[in-house]
């Protein structure tokens, strides 16, 4: 039995942003749409996000760039949707996939049709089109042995361009070997997903998503060329090694203040 003791939480508090992702998180764990490990995950994401001082940084931009393009150019993208992800920024993520006339498709590690059913009926309530991975997992990731490894014909088995947030590895590094484009949002820099990804928004998904969203926007209006030629200039190794050195001049620079 899960005891919710619920906190009028004070704009004045230093925490507030961050104290209210936390309550959408709980909520959503009692609503059945995130499981527990899905709380240690938010709570590995915000570590990191102190560590990049809570702002979207410059590498950060540089991916969200070659993100909205790669998305554009896309020929079938696929947004995956998990229970973190419906619980924080459902909205987004269905602008978004209306501006790429994208499915939704629901991918859980911890799959239940009932969490999947859940978390599909956000999705819908915030007016998504089309919504996969429910009922449809009739395609297998070939290396995945896990439910992950399950998905819909209509949806990541077909994509060319797969993004994924909040994401394990394993699945990352089997949707490259199948010839697809993953672009990932990870506060984690080190992380398997970060660095097998084909582009890595290190940031928080709450500041990226929205965005994503205004970038796509205004790339839909750019021609192909233009929009291929910023990819040709984009290296993600390039972008993790200065979200790692920044953190590190971050971090030097803070333990200066202890004397």
């Amino acid at each position: 039995m899960v005891i919710r003791v619920k906190v009028n939480i004070p704009r004045s508090h230093p925490r507030y942003e961050s104290l209210l992702l936390r309550e959408k998180i709980v909520d959503a764990m009692i609503e059945g749409v995130v499981v527990p490990e899905g709380l240690i995950a938010h709570g590995r994401g915000e570590c990191f996000d102190y560590l990049i001082g809570e702002k979207t940084r410059d590498f950060a931009i540089k991916a969200i760039n070659a993100a909205a393009a790669r998305l554009v150019l896309a020929s079938y993208p696929v947004i995956s949707v998990n229970g973190n992800t419906a619980a924080l920024v459902a909205d987004k993520i269905v602008e978004l996939a209306h501006e790429l006339n994208a499915p939704l498709e629901v991918n859980l590690f911890y799959y239940t049709r009932k969490r999947a059913e859940a978390i599909k009926k956000i999705l819908e309530k915030y007016g998504a089109d089309l919504v996969v991975g429910v009922d449809d997992r009739s395609k297998e990731i070939k290396g995945l042995e896990h439910e992950r490894g399950k998905v819909s014909p209509r949806g990541i088995y077909r994509a060319d361009v797969v993004l994924v947030a909040l994401e394990d590895g394993d699945r990352t590094e089997a949707l490259r070997r199948m010839g697809k484009t993953v672009i990932a949002i990870d506060l984690n820099p080190l992380s398997r997903t970060a660095r097998k990804a084909n582009i890595t928004i290190v940031d928080n998904i709450v500041r990226a998503l929205p965005l994503l969203v205004e970038r796509v926007k205004t790339y839909k209006k750019k021609s192909r060329e233009e929009l291929a030629r910023l990819l040709d200039f984009y290296n993600n190794e390039e972008v993790l090694r200065e979200a790692i050195a920044y953190i590190a001049r971050r971090l030097t620079k803070l333990s200066r203040e202890y004397k």
